[in-house]
């Protein structure tokens, strides 16, 4: 058989850099693997698109659809863009994302700048301190009388500050410092700068890659959070974020009263699946553009220092 299919493709030859390379039989195993496995990710998408296009009643009486609907319907979008609980749940999920992922990055950076820096006093102490809670934390109990202490709850800043730092990133980022050249930081101090202006004016722009990457998990982290609205709030709908509202179409199949005119075309089911692909829309956008540093900045920080 192996011949068979070593016959078939007739060994086809691609060239890179000068070099000859065959394309062989494990090639194409590897390609099969490769396009199951994707489509096997992309699946559950184009269930939730097609669930969201198509007709209730069409559901509630045929069964699932599958890949395309069998009555096309708009209905279950238009219900969904007119909630105005949509519209605030995104925008305290916004400003969740932007104010979190900034903190996030400024907090964990230079954390990160400062143990990635030989001059340290008291290095091994502080990663000591900041490692041990990476794998032993207090819990939900603690972390939630904490927040009651501090005047956090029913409070916005309660999406923003307590995630502000994390040891796996500051560790991404601190292994990327690590590697530039200590002879950028020897020539700032030499020309008079601060170690708050080496920080900003050169550690920060070299470590773009990693940065984005660090930005791009907290960003995805924030916009799919749920958790916090319904620990360290009254879940009042002024306080709602975008996924626990989602949580709210789809499992208490909490409908919005005005439905429109055609009431047979929506249900819970298809309204949670317009919801899905609207809330999906920002981070689908937003990866493909950060995707040629995401990967790089994972390489870098995990083999750098």
């Amino acid at each position: 058989m192996e011949n068979s299919i070593k016959n078939s493709i007739k060994m086809n030859k691609k060239k890179n850099g000068g070099l000859m390379y065959k394309f062989g039989v494990w090639d194409v195993i590897i390609y099969i693997v490769m396009i199951t496995f994707s489509l096997i990710a992309l699946y559950p998408f184009v269930y939730t698109l097609a669930g969201s296009l198509s007709y209730a009643l069409d559901i509630t009486r045929n069964g699932p659809v599958f890949l395309i609907p069998r009555q096309f319907s708009l209905a279950s979008y238009h219900v969904v863009l007119i909630d105005g609980r949509l519209y605030r749940s995104l925008i305290n999920t916004i400003v969740s994302t932007i104010g979190g992922t900034v903190l996030g990055l400024t907090v964990t950076s230079g954390i990160a700048y400062a143990l990635a820096s030989k001059r340290l006093v008291c290095k091994k102490f502080f990663w000591t301190f900041n490692i041990i809670p990476m794998f032993i934390s207090g819990g939900m109990i603690p972390l939630y009388i904490t927040i009651r202490m501090l005047g956090l709850f029913n409070n916005y800043l309660v999406y923003i500050i307590p995630s502000a730092f994390s040891v796996f990133n500051m560790i991404i980022l601190s292994s990327f410092f690590r590697g530039i050249d200590d002879s950028l930081y020897e020539s700032a101090i030499l020309d008079g700068a601060s170690e708050l202006k080496i920080w900003i004016s050169i550690y920060l722009p070299l470590a773009k890659p990693a940065l984005v990457t660090v930005a791009l998990w907290i960003a995805v982290g924030k916009w799919n959070s749920y958790m916090q609205t319904m620990l360290y709030t009254n879940r009042e709908e002024s306080m709602w974020l975008l996924q626990f509202y989602l949580m709210r179409l789809i499992k208490d199949g909490d409908v919005p009263s005005d439905r429109g005119s055609d009431v047979l075309a929506i249900n819970s089911q298809t309204l949670s699946f317009a919801a899905i692909i609207i809330s999906s829309l920002p981070i689908m956008v937003l990866y493909p553009i950060l995707s040629k540093y995401f990967t790089k900045g994972i390489m870098l920080g995990a083999v750098k220092g």
